[in-house]
């Protein structure tokens, strides 16, 4: 049983999903998605679960604030105790700074953020393939402009803090995996 906290960062379809969940069976910890984290309070029929619902039914974006207060409460849960993968969170620098303050609360700091990178073009062509709607080419290079500007910033915070791990994720599944995991052990 692993007692690591793991944060994923990439742009959309770099593989945080698939590569969350192996390395979260690996180590043997939770493999928490913001959309997880977002269900999981609705399902819960808590006051905090209602209010996530009324944000999202009404199509709305979860404030910061909001959404500080699910993660808050979802390591809280029995099963991060000794560990977590965090995969979509956070995704800003005023998350960053969140995360960093509800990690204080419980006495500890992340041990790894793994980013992985891939090529634009690679990424366009992953994600056009995938055969979503919602994925046109447009609207795809739309969500790497976005990531790019709000989330990569983050890249270099945690590259100074030292708890940055730079994995190339334009190879097979199984060798991005060796590679995460060569990683996350070395500490």
């Amino acid at each position: 049983m692993s007692s690591q906290k793991i944060v994923f960062l990439g742009p959309p379809g770099s593989g945080k999903g698939t590569q969350a969940q192996r390395l979260a069976a690996e180590l043997g910890i939770p493999a928490i998605s913001t959309g997880e984290m977002l269900r999981t309070a609705v399902e819960d029929g808590s006051e905090l679960g209602r209010r996530v619902q009324g944000v999202m039914e009404r199509g709305e974006l979860v404030s910061d604030e909001l959404m500080a207060e699910v993660v808050r409460d979802r390591l809280a849960r029995p099963d991060a105790e000794h560990g977590f993968l965090l995969d979509g969170y956070p995704r800003t620098a005023p998350q960053a700074d969140t995360l960093d303050g509800i990690l204080k609360e419980r006495s500890g700091d992340l041990d790894h953020v793994i980013y992985l990178e891939v090529p634009a073009a690679e990424l366009v062509d992953r994600m056009l393939s995938r055969g979503r709607t919602d994925d046109t080419e447009e609207a795809v290079r739309e969500r790497l402009r976005v990531y790019r500007s709000a989330t990569e910033p983050l890249v270099e915070r945690y590259r100074v803090s030292g708890v940055l791990r730079e994995i190339d994720g334009d190879r097979s599944i199984e060798q991005v995996e060796e590679s995460i995991l060569a990683a996350v052990s070395v500490s």
